[in-house]
């Protein structure tokens, strides 16, 4: 069955992580796998770009930014310019509430060129689902992916679910989210294309998630959806 990998990274990931991949790597595991196409968020997005150029139409990029630099909206202009589908928010790692009103110009900047925003969540005190929420609110008419929908914690895990339902422009992505059962939860309360499979790539290897999906319990269709579908429409591919 044919997938979209909705979140994966290229580069060395140091520290704690101490996991790597190359865009060949990743190409090779894609073919491995039938995934389509790899949406990539890498803090240089340089290093995004050579790979979409080097794979056209097998990888496609989100602008990773961060709203504390300045030239953060310059190089939302820059990169979508050049064909960049989404833009990628960590505020774990940048230190910001997701909430924060200086994420406000980033997602006016994505309703401007209608594109989405993809949000890490599950982490306090910067990323957490109700944060995400409060962000979606303000802004209606930008479509925002909870990255990793909550994570590892039961409870952001169902605040994830509960701010999906209560905003209609918030999606989820499943990787990392050790629940299966969710994953049909989601389908079937939150809404049949607004769960995206997603990997997060080198963090995890792709089989780990994909069981996660077909175990989770939806139809076919739902697999369809899950796996491919959701994320076609969701970024505007093809």
């Amino acid at each position: 069955m044919k997938k979209i990998d909705a979140h994966a990274h290229l580069g060395y990931i140091g520290g704690w992580a101490n996991v790597k991949m190359d865009v060949d790597e990743l190409i090779s595991l894609m073919d491995t796998y039938e995934i389509e196409t790899t949406m990539i968020c890498v803090l240089d997005n340089e290093v995004a770009y050579k790979a979409m150029q080097k794979y056209p139409g097998r990888i496609e990029g989100c602008v990773y930014v961060n709203p504390l630099e300045p030239d953060c909206l310059d190089l939302i202009d820059k990169y979508v310019k050049l064909g960049f589908k989404a833009i990628k928010l960590q505020p774990l790692r940048h230190a910001y509430c997701a909430d924060s009103e200086i994420v406000d110009p980033i997602l006016d900047k994505a309703e401007e060129y209608g594109i989405p925003v993809c949000i890490h969540s599950g982490h306090p005190p910067y990323s957490l689902p109700w944060q995400i929420g409060l962000l979606a609110e303000r802004h209606p008419n930008c479509k925002v992916l909870m990255i990793h929908m909550g994570h590892g914690h039961g409870v952001y895990i169902d605040a994830a679910l509960k701010m999906a339902r209560r905003y209609p422009n918030i999606y989820l992505e499943m990787s990392g989210m050790p629940m299966h059962t969710k994953i049909k939860e989601a389908y079937d309360t939150v809404g049949h294309d607004r769960i995206l499979f997603g990997t997060d790539g080198p963090f995890h290897h792709p089989t780990v998630e994909m069981q996660k999906v077909l175990m989770c319990g939806v139809d076919e269709q739902g697999l369809e959806d899950i796996f491919y579908n959701n994320a076609k429409k969701f970024f505007e591919l093809g």
